[in-house]
């Protein structure tokens, strides 16, 4: 429970609701714990006497509705406290899906480098809604289940005190600490096996993703069968894995009845050989029942808690990983257009420790002029190039810009002032010119066709049947290799930044256009 505390948090924005539902939560839990069984004792000997039957038939008539009085009373509380967490419960699904998204925008690439994007998506939609669902759920049940069970309690130290049998009393509870026996050992069971489930929903995420992302490759090298092998395999290794995580759920509910069961057989033998009126022995049942259900529905709670708690252990793996490409505290004062004058002094770079990619580039680029990197594949050019954004730090000297060391300007001021065209351009579902407008959302229509003209981009685009209006498609699929370079070209030219990175720009289009 200790480590959700922090994330009660999300609910302060819906402290109406939530105070509106723990009411209602709170007055369905007291009146079906202590009011139902008071009832019962209260009705059953003016209805039920050994003499004649008296009573005029619309008292009979008003007793009899006052249990269904309760429970409807106990059925709108519930309705009302489902109905209004839910809502809140919605919103800290919200809070808590936009916090770790945006913790995703600022890691540093290498963090993706190291971690599957649908591992990522798994943590992002089906972790965060396993968290939602434990705090709505705790901060519900742990209202209306302990105010049952105070209700239910009270009523029987009331009865007890009341009338003898007051060891039948004791007796009785005296079951209820052995049901935390079963919920204490299947929560260790439910640990592992929830958290080994949310991780192979994380593989079989990722494995959609990537087959999804490489359809043209599938079926180019003959490779439907052996995917839907790798995806049958996981899938079923994510069955095994539920099942126990369904085996330890169930069993839960029926030993505690089964614990439970036990105290009631011990009261009905209690209660016989006291000689305890029927009446009573109802209302002390009623209540005994009352004081079981929330025992389950808590040992229930304690199993969400088990499968939030492995939830939130991978969702805190990316909300408390570092981010280590950081504006520095106090940034350099620079002009909103840099000249674009690059250094590297001595310049090394690794991705992992100990195996250096770069190791003492000095080089000097000056402003307004072209300098091409060549080189065979892996020889480090594009890694060169990343180093000036900052999408990787240098692991030792420096990298300039205009005389600034890069780890001493703000990123937003740094970046600003750069364009990148990679190999592999990526554009978002969206229309071609708000495609385009990325590169500088302020620039006007002229100014993002003149760049399209610039990129030998404008003459395709006005053959589309929408122009500039027309949907690319996902990661631009609905252009070919050649226009999505087009399209990228554009944007960077719109961006007018004195730093052009092309990163091989030109790989896709045909001689003329490059």
């Amino acid at each position: 429970m200790k480590r959700f505390l922090p994330y009660l948090k999300y609910l302060r924005g819906h402290r109406t609701y939530l105070v509106f539902a723990l009411v209602c939560g709170a007055i369905s839990g007291l009146v079906f714990g202590r009011g139902l069984p008071f009832a019962m004792y209260t009705i059953f000997p003016r209805i039920f006497t050994d003499g004649p039957r008296t009573l005029p038939t619309p008292e009979v008539l008003g007793y009899a509705l006052l249990i269904p009085l309760i429970f409807f009373i106990r059925a709108l509380g519930a309705f009302l406290n489902n109905y209004f967490m839910s809502r809140c419960g919605i919103g800290v699904l919200e809070a808590i899906r936009v916090e770790l998204y945006r913790k995703l925008q600022h890691l540093p690439l290498s963090y993706f480098g190291k971690n599957r994007t649908g591992d990522l998506i798994s943590r992002l939609t089906s972790d965060t809604q396993v968290v939602q669902q434990t705090i709505t759920s705790s901060a519900s049940d742990l209202v209306i289940q302990p105010l049952t069970l105070v209700g239910a309690i009270s009523f029987l130290a009331w009865i007890a005190l009341a009338h003898e049998g007051v060891l039948m009393f004791l007796g009785s509870l005296a079951i209820v600490p052995v049901c935390v026996l079963p919920v204490r050992y299947v929560g260790k069971k439910l640990l592992k096996r929830a958290a080994e489930n949310q991780r192979l929903l994380g593989d079989i995420s990722d494995l959609a993703n990537q087959n999804l992302m490489a359809a043209r490759e599938v079926r180019a090298f003959g490779l439907e069968d052996k995917e839907v092998d790798v995806f049958q395999l996981t899938t079923r290794r994510l069955f095994q894995v539920q099942m126990k995580v369904v085996k330890y759920s169930q069993v839960l509910s029926p030993s505690i009845e089964v614990i439970a069961s036990l105290g009631i057989a011990f009261s009905v033998f209690y209660a016989y050989r006291v000689g305890i009126s029927l009446a009573i022995f109802l209302s002390i049942l009623t209540a005994l029942f009352a004081c079981y259900e929330p025992v389950k529905k808590l040992g229930a709670l304690h199993g969400q808690f088990t499968r939030g708690a492995a939830s939130l252990t991978r969702i805190e793996e990316v909300l408390y990983e570092p981010i280590t490409i950081t504006d520095p505290v106090q940034p350099a004062a620079v002009p909103s257009r840099l000249r674009g004058d690059l250094g590297f002094a001595q310049v090394d770079f690794a991705y992992q420790p100990g195996e250096l990619v770069l190791r003492g580039i000095t080089a000097t680029i000056p402003a307004g002029t072209v300098c091409a990197l060549v080189g065979p594949s892996g020889a480090g050019k594009t890694t060169f190039a990343n180093l000036v954004p900052r999408f990787y730090e240098a692991s030792g000297g420096r990298v300039t810009v205009d005389g600034h060391d890069v780890r001493s300007l703000r990123l937003a001021d740094l970046r600003r002032n750069i364009a990148v065209v990679s190999q592999d351009p990526v554009l978002f579902n969206d229309t071609i010119y708000q495609n385009l407008l990325l590169g500088r959302t302020g620039a006007t229509r002229e100014e993002v066709v003149a760049a399209a003209v610039d990129a030998h981009a404008d003459d395709f685009i006005r053959t589309l049947p929408h122009g500039y209006d027309t949907l690319v498609g996902e990661r631009g699929s609905l252009l070919s290799g050649g226009q999505k370079q087009r399209v990228a070209l554009a944007r960077a030219f719109l961006r007018n930044a004195p730093i052009l990175i092309l990163d091989e720009a030109t790989s896709a289009l045909d001689s003329q256009s490059e």
